[in-house]
């Protein structure tokens, strides 16, 4: 199965508030914000969540191949992402800016502010599906996840034009989007990414229901963070899948990237979806220990003992013969 993941290529500085963002938030000063968070560290990490997703792939023994705009300063983390299993190739690299920055501050409570700065990424709109399906013989699933909005818009459309099954990943760039471009983007995906705050939003801003949605999407995916997640097919009982348990929690960044990183991965290993979805949950809690949505390693052996303890013995067996032997 060979799947395409489109979206942002993305630098990390990502930052620790040891304090509260809401103590410092005023009710009645709120129309005239002017704060500044001193901040006890800075982490420079890899991400992006094409490249982030990617990356959770390929630790998991599948090859995917990262669509994407960057820098002409790429080429560490090309290598990079080229030794962690990930098809580079078809990344775009710009001439005139620098690749993407996401800055983040995080305070003690998980809570997060954070700014984008898009550089090569909205060169992204520029890139053509076809020669990638070309090169790779053709494409099973793209993925259309957070990219610059034009070039999320294109992909879409080039997906139903060509006829190839993608998977609509709207996340933060749903704030941006007005409601018909939100339709555009999810109307007839194979699979539809989103957490539960970004489930009300899409309803709001397209106007349809929970139902009207379902209607139009193959497979509707909800993550609930510490509540696990849920999957939602018409007509059918929606399936909830309990998280797995963390030992700390380290950084929330790139959690939900390696979430689907998981579940894609089961989907190319032919896994029914509560499989997928517990794979998603599993390499979202190594995410999650993890300083950097791209720092955490996979063992074989402690990885399906892990998934045993929080999904049982046959889950483990169904799941254990597809986890890389590379991984001891």
């Amino acid at each position: 199965m060979r799947i395409a993941v489109t979206g942002s290529i993305a630098t990390d500085h990502l930052m620790t508030f040891p304090g509260r963002f809401t103590d410092q938030l005023l009710p009645d000063q709120l129309d005239r914000v002017s704060l500044s968070f001193l901040v006890d560290e800075l982490e420079i990490r890899r991400g992006g969540v094409a490249a982030n997703i990617c990356f959770g792939m390929g630790s998991l023994g599948k090859r995917s191949i990262l669509v994407g705009s960057v820098g002409d300063d790429f080429a560490d983390y090309r290598s990079w992402l080229d030794r962690h299993g990930v098809d580079t190739a078809s990344v775009h690299v710009s001439e005139l800016h620098h690749t993407a920055r996401f800055l983040c501050n995080t305070d003690q409570e998980q809570n997060q502010i954070a700014t984008f700065y898009a550089g090569a990424m909205s060169e992204a709109r520029t890139i053509e599906l076809q020669p990638v399906a070309d090169r790779v013989g053709g494409l099973d699933l793209v993925l259309i996840s957070p990219n610059d909005p034009e070039a999320m818009l294109r992909h879409t459309d080039e997906c139903r034009d060509r006829a190839i099954p993608f998977a609509a990943d709207p996340s933060q760039q749903l704030a941006r989007m007005d409601g018909p471009e939100v339709r555009r983007l999810i109307d007839s995906a194979a699979y539809l990414f989103t957490n539960e705050y970004e489930k009300a939003l899409c309803e709001e801003k397209t106007g349809w229901t929970g139902e009207e949605i379902l209607s139009r999407v193959g497979v509707r995916v909800t993550t609930l963070g510490a509540k696990g997640v849920v999957i939602d097919r018409q007509g059918q009982e929606g399936i909830h899948v309990p998280c797995v348990a963390v030992d700390s929690i380290v950084d929330p960044t790139g959690v939900g990237d390696a979430f689907r990183a998981g579940f894609l991965t089961a989907l190319a290993w032919e896994l029914p979806l509560e499989r997928a979805a517990q794979v998603g949950n599993a390499i979202a809690a190594h995410a999650l220990e993890a300083a950097g949505p791209q720092e955490y390693t996979l063992s074989r052996a402690a990885f399906l003992e892990r998934f045993a303890a929080a999904y049982g013995e046959q889950a483990s067996t169904e799941v254990a013969p597809h986890i890389a032997t590379h991984n001891p």
